[in-house]
């Protein structure tokens, strides 16, 4: 499988009213190793209105508020849950992509916040302070689609991926899908694509993968937490997406894997650069996650 592996990142700045806020972000990736912007205060967060009624971090009880990431979602509410638990802590985390998690972070308006793609310079230069990315942990951007009749898993080159994204490849019985889907009776359905309409981490991680294996991706569209997708249908988040794809016969689109799991939803094997279709799981995503982190813990994906 193609993957891609991100970071985790932590933020820390002078505050002027308290001594130091720490924030953490972290990335995720297709195969990726997340990171999230985590702000962590130095007495605890909670927050104070603004004028204009705005939560933001400040000190004052033992919470903490954060935002952005919906590929690291899943794990975080397990995790902010069992935490809340033994330090009675309590962490409230907003699901609404790694583009909201930069802004709020940026304006602090939370105490941390989640993007599965690292900071560039021009965007930590606008937070105004120091930021270090501190790596939280891994996880994989997924194919994943709607074809009821289809029982068994497809696979997928990267030729193929790159068409359908490129609009290309419109029918599900093209002769491209059906020569490496031998026995599989596909029907001849349009695709349809569903990609994310919101500034996303996982957006940037497939972008990214999508402009490694095709030159015309890079060129038309290239990559970004959102860009102008030339095929295909909008929903916001992860869960959005997800919600999307398992309600909407014909249709593909990328995801996290953790929500292909919980929705039962199908999932496709990619060929990797060895030619092996590879099925994701959590074997193939922690083979994909063993690698050495630069000091700045800021990765492009890779791709496997």
């Amino acid at each position: 499988m193609h993957t891609t592996t991100f970071p985790t990142t932590k933020v820390i700045y002078m505050n002027p009213r308290k001594n130091i806020i720490r924030m953490i972000l972290v990335a995720l990736g297709v195969i990726a190793i997340c990171c999230i912007l985590l702000s962590l205060s130095g007495c605890s967060g909670g927050g104070d209105k603004t004028a204009g009624g705005k939560t933001t971090a400040t000190t004052g009880d033992a919470s903490l508020i954060g935002a952005g990431s919906t590929f690291i979602y899943p794990l975080f509410s397990k995790m902010f849950s069992e935490y809340n638990k033994v330090a009675d802590v309590k962490i409230n985390y907003q699901s609404i992509g790694s583009g909201g998690g930069i802004q709020q972070i940026t304006s602090k308006t939370v105490d941390f916040g989640g993007t599965d793609a690292p900071l560039n310079d021009g965007q930590s230069e606008k937070i105004g302070v120091p930021i270090l990315h501190v790596p939280m942990a891994s996880g994989a951007d997924v194919l994943s689609y709607n074809l009821s009749d289809i029982k068994d898993t497809l696979k997928f080159t990267p030729d193929v991926i790159a068409g359908i994204f490129l609009g290309k490849i419109t029918k599900w019985n093209d002769p491209a899908l059906t020569a490496i889907n031998p026995g599989v009776k596909l029907p001849s359905n349009s695709i349809t694509v569903i990609h994310r309409s919101d500034g996303s981490g996982t957006t940037f991680v497939w972008t990214d993968y999508l402009a490694k294996i095709s030159d015309e991706w890079k060129t038309k569209v290239g990559k970004g937490t959102a860009v102008n997708w030339p095929v295909g249908l909008g929903a916001k988040g992860n869960e959005g997406v997800s919600g999307m794809i398992k309600n909407t016969p014909g249709t593909i689109g990328y995801i996290e894997l953790a929500y292909a799991f919980q929705n039962q939803m199908a999932v496709g094997q990619v060929k990797n650069q060895a030619g092996n279709f590879i099925a994701p799981s959590l074997t193939s995503i922690t083979a994909a996650g063993n690698i050495t982190l630069p000091p700045d813990a800021k990765v492009s994906p890779l791709i496997f």
